[in-house]
């Protein structure tokens, strides 16, 4: 793992008091800016939204005439998708930020860009190809975290943990707005709502998978602090490689079908039967259906 790289702010703090100074209210705007979500992710919530509004009219065959084969809830799914995942990560960032990695300040990570990750492969290349593939919901490792900026094993726990808990809090959103439009009884072609459906699979999926004890996943990083010696540090380089094994575990066939399954029976079991997730698989991966 390599160390953060420093932050403009941080060199400037490095040269002095003149340096770090600015006239005016300068220096307060970057400050502000430095914690304000990015226009990259402003723009991916307006694709998404936009997406999203288009597949709920279904204004798609309405322009072609033709719904044998629609693109939208494609582009909706897939942009709340990345959407998840600078949610994801900007959990871990700002408890990191709040317990002291001051290095994250201005970083992508605390400004929702997910274009702008330093491990774009791991963090976000990654995680869309496993969608894409196998319709597995999988965050890649947080590589960009510097565990001695943190202070105390506890809550270096928390700040693995912490992209956990915004998976699931996203997977509630969704299965909230799902329930609340579609009656427990019924299901749904809508393809908006389809999409969310997806989405909160994937989301769970994420959750659920990340809290196994593997390296380049949450539950590695939550007993991470816990080890003895420097077995932490020996085997975080081995993150990216356990995430790929745990995606080809999760592709096999028997695997990858088996899992959809055992979550309907959880949705069923919460009182949300009407969350489809085959429906929205086939609005993403339109073309393995």
């Amino acid at each position: 793992m390599s160390a953060p790289e420093p932050t403009d702010r941080d060199e400037a703090a490095a040269q002095g008091p003149d340096a770090a100074g600015d006239s005016g209210g300068r220096g307060t705007a970057r400050g502000i800016a430095d914690l304000m979500p990015s226009p990259f992710f402003v723009l991916l919530l307006g694709i998404a939204g936009l997406a999203g509004w288009f597949s709920w009219t279904r204004a798609e065959v309405d322009w072609t005439g033709d719904d044998s084969t629609v693109y939208l809830p494609f582009v909706f799914i897939l942009a709340g998708w990345i959407v998840s995942l600078a949610l994801h990560e900007y959990g871990h960032a700002v408890l990191a930020y709040r317990f002291g990695d001051r290095s994250l300040r201005g970083s992508a990570y605390l400004r929702l860009n997910p274009f702008g990750f330093r491990e774009l492969f791991a963090g976000l290349l990654m995680p869309v190809a496993f969608v894409l593939l196998g319709g597995v919901g999988l965050t890649g490792p947080a590589t960009y975290l510097d565990p001695s900026a943190v202070p105390g094993r506890g809550r270096r726990s928390l700040v693995a943990a912490a992209g956990i808990a915004v998976n699931l809090a996203v997977a509630a959103a969704t299965a909230a707005t799902v329930a609340v439009l579609v009656p427990a009884d019924m299901y749904t072609d809508n393809w908006m709502l389809g999409g969310l459906m997806y989405l909160c699979y994937l989301n769970v999926t994420a959750a659920l998978v990340n809290v196994l004890p593997i390296p380049g996943l949450d539950g590695f990083g939550v007993i991470a602090p816990h080890l003895p010696g420097d077995a932490e540090k020996r085997m975080r380089p081995w993150g990216v490689f356990g995430v790929i094994a745990v995606f080809a575990l999760l592709w096999v066939p028997q695997v990858n079908v088996e899992v959809p399954g055992v979550l309907m029976q959880v949705f069923a079991g919460l009182g949300m039967p009407q969350i489809d997730v085959g429906f929205g698989e086939v609005l993403l991966r339109f073309w393995a259906s």
